[in-house]
């Protein structure tokens, strides 16, 4: 059975890369404004003071303009560094310098916090292909949220960030798949029961 999700989340994944990567510029143009918008709304509705997100790559939601505004508001970013050994370090975000990490992501220039500098957070914000409307979230593939959050004793709101296309009925589920507390897309914020 978990073989089965596996092979459903590898082809689900393939199809929203293609519809990502031949998405229009000018609807993604659109988008990216919403989600600053939401994202901004979000963080100003929780009050949340120190941010944990990510800078995202080419073909993901824009979150750069949102991180500047919270970082011009005065609030503390924190953003994901990979490990080799599929955990997360964590580094304060300026919101200029950025560099190429492991798998080619953007990543923050600066001191590394180690792992658990994500239990300062007040919101995560975090990056996935798609969501269902229970809040399973489906990631890339490489687990790297699903341990951070599994790890943490006491876990702020998770929102993940998807087009409004990428809300699903149903994503395929696995055991260790971390559930998110809401989605953020451009046109609106979806919020779910705490489990």
């Amino acid at each position: 059975m978990a073989e089965d999700a596996t092979l459903d989340k590898r082809a689900l994944r393939a199809e929203l890369r293609e519809r990502r990567r031949t998405r229009p510029a000018h609807q993604v143009d659109t988008a990216n404004e919403g989600f600053t918008a939401r994202l901004t709304e979000l963080a100003t509705e929780t009050g949340a003071r120190t941010i944990a997100a990510y800078l995202s790559n080419s073909f993901e939601p824009n979150t750069r303009p949102f991180l500047n505004w919270a970082l011009g508001d005065g609030r503390r970013v924190l953003l994901p560094i990979a490990r080799q050994d599929g955990l997360l370090d964590w580094a304060e975000g300026d919101g200029e310098t950025e560099t190429e990490g492991l798998y080619g992501m953007p990543e923050p220039v600066g001191g590394i916090l180690g792992p658990i500098a994500i239990n300062d957070a007040d919101l995560i914000v975090i990056p996935a292909s798609a969501v269902d409307v229970t809040g399973t979230r489906m990631g890339w593939g490489r687990g790297y949220y699903d341990r951070t959050l599994g790890s943490m004793e006491k876990c702020p709101p998770v929102y993940a960030v998807v087009f409004d296309d990428e809300v699903l009925d149903e994503v395929p589920r696995e055991v260790h798949d971390a559930p998110v507390d809401g989605i953020v897309t451009p046109t609106r914020i979806l919020r779910f029961e705490r489990r």
